[in-house]
C-alpha cells in the first residue's frame, strides 16, 4: 500500500514546489477503497483527496500516507483535522515531515486522539522522494544537482568546443524530464555563449500538466553576454536571472532589466559571483532545487571550490575524443590523488548506449588542508 502511495506521489513531479510530493491510499484489508496525491501547490493535499473519494468507506479503514500529515494552517486546512473527522482507525506514515511546523506534531496529534499510528514504513524511499523539500526546510537553501555529460575520456566537448551531442536521444530526453522537476537551472557565461541553450523543459509529446520551465540563472560577472541569446528570450523558457559582480555597469544592467531580465549583484568568490550567496538568495525565494549545467570552470567552483553540490548526475557516453577537449572539471585541481574529492556511487542506470551515474560528494572525507581554494 505504501509502495502504491509512493507511485501516486511521483505523478506530481515538478508541480508541487514549494510543497512536498505526497501520495495517499485508503484501504480496508487488502482492498483499496480510494487513493489520491497532492497534484499541485495550492490544491488539496493527498490525504484530503483520498479521504474525500473514500467518503463513508473511510470509517474504520487504514490510511497510508507517504509523509506525516500537516498540523498547521497553510493555503489549505490542517490535514490532521481532516484525517480525524474521516473516521479512519489506523494511519500508516512513510516518513516524518522535517518542517519545524509539522515534525512529530501531526503523528502525535492523531495518536493522542485514539488512532493507531505507525511511522517509518518504506521510510528511506519516502524520504528520498522529497530530497528538495527536506533540504530546503532544514537548511533554507536549494538542493543542488550537478548534471554533466562526458565522454569516457572525461571530455564535455572537443578541442573546437563542439558538444552536440555527447549523449544520445534517450539520455537527452531524461535531462528534459529532470529539468521539468527542478525549480532553477544554472550555467556559466561560457556555456551560455558557446552553446546558446534555451534551458527549458522539452518533454516528448508535451505531456500535459507535467513539470514546468525552470528559472534560468546565468553567471556573468561583468554583464558581457549578448542580448540575442536564447536565455534572454522570454518565449524560449522560464524567467532569467543574470548573476554578476557587486558593481555591474549601470547602463548594461538597465538594458537587461528593460528586457525583463533580473540583474542580481553578488559578492565575488575567486573572481566569480559567490555560489554560496546565490543559494541563500534563491532559498529565500522558495527555490528548493537548483541543477547546474555549466562547463568545466563552473563545475570546479561548485564541486571543489565552494562545495555546494549535493548530488552528481553524470551521463557517460561510450565515446573517446582525445586531444585537448574541455575537461569535466576545470580549475587548478588538487595536487595529490590522496586529496581527490571522493564520491559515493548511489545508482547506475542505462539510457540507450549511455550510462547515468548518480553519486553523492563526500566532502567530510577531504582534509581541509587539501582544499584547493
Amino acid at each position: 500500500m505504501m509502495a502504491r502511495a509512493l507511485g501516486l506521489a511521483r505523478k506530481a513531479w515538478g508541480r508541487t514546489s514549494p510543497n512536498p510530493m505526497v501520495g495517499a491510499v485508503v484501504s480496508r484489508g487488502e482492498r483499496i477503497v480510494a487513493e489520491g496525491y497532492h497534484a499541485r501547490a495550492g490544491e488539496a493535499h493527498a490525504e484530503a483527496e483520498a479521504l474525500a473519494r473514500a467518503g463513508s468507506q473511510a470509517r474504520g479503514a487504514t490510511l497510508y500516507v507517504t509523509l506525516e500529515p500537516c498540523h498547521h494552517q497553510g493555503r489549505t486546512p490542517p490535514c490532521t483535522r481532516t484525517v480525524l473527522a474521516s473516521g479512519v482507525r489506523r494511519v500508516v506514515i512513510g516518513s516524518r515531515d522535517p518542517n519545524p511546523h509539522v515534525t512529530g506534531g501531526g503523528a502525535s496529534f492523531l495518536a493522542e486522539r485514539g488512532l493507531e499510528v505507525l511511522v517509518g514504513v518504506l521510510e528511506p524511499a519516502c524520504r528520498d522522494l522529497n530530497l528538495f523539500y527536506n533540504n530546503h526546510v532544514t537548511t533554507g537553501r536549494p538542493y543542488v544537482i550537478l548534471k554533466a555529460a562526458s565522454t569516457l575520456d572525461g571530455r564535455l566537448a572537443t578541442a573546437t568546443g563542439d558538444s552536440r551531442w555527447v549523449t544520445g536521444e534517450k539520455a537527452r530526453a531524461h535531462v528534459h524530464y529532470l529539468r521539468s522537476g527542478v525549480d532553477a537551472i544554472l550555467v556559466g557565461r561560457g556555456t551560455a555563449e558557446q552553446d546558446d541553450p534555451r534551458l527549458n523543459a522539452r518533454l516528448p509529446g508535451r505531456r500535459a500538466g507535467l513539470g514546468k520551465n525552470p528559472l534560468r540563472v546565468v553567471l556573468d560577472t561583468r554583464l558581457s553576454l549578448p542580448l540575442g541569446l536564447k536565455l534572454f528570450d522570454p518565449d524560449a523558457g522560464g524567467p532569467t536571472i543574470v548573476v554578476c559582480g557587486p558593481r555591474p555597469p549601470a547602463a548594461r544592467a538597465k538594458t537587461l532589466e528593460k528586457a525583463g531580465v533580473e540583474v542580481l549583484p553578488l559578492p565575488l568568490e575567486k573572481s566569480r559571483p559567490s555560489l554560496a550567496r546565490l543559494l541563500d538568495v534563491l532559498g529565500s525565494r522558495n527555490v528548493q532545487s537548483l541543477m547546474i549545467e555549466g562547463g568545466a570552470e563552473v563545475n570546479a567552483a561548485a564541486l571543489l571550490g565552494e562545495r555546494i553540490v549535493d548530488r552528481v548526475l553524470l551521463f557517460l557516453a561510450p565515446k573517446v575524443v582525445g586531444g585537448q577537449g574541455t575537461p569535466l572539471v576545470g580549475g587548478p585541481g588538487v595536487k595529490r590523488m590522496a586529496d581527490a574529492l571522493p564520491l559515493e556511487i548511489l545508482k547506475l542506470r542505462r539510457f540507450g548506449p549511455d550510462l547515468l551515474l548518480e553519486a553523492r560528494p563526500r566532502y567530510g572525507l577531504v582534509s581541509p588542508a587539501s582544499d584547493p581554494r
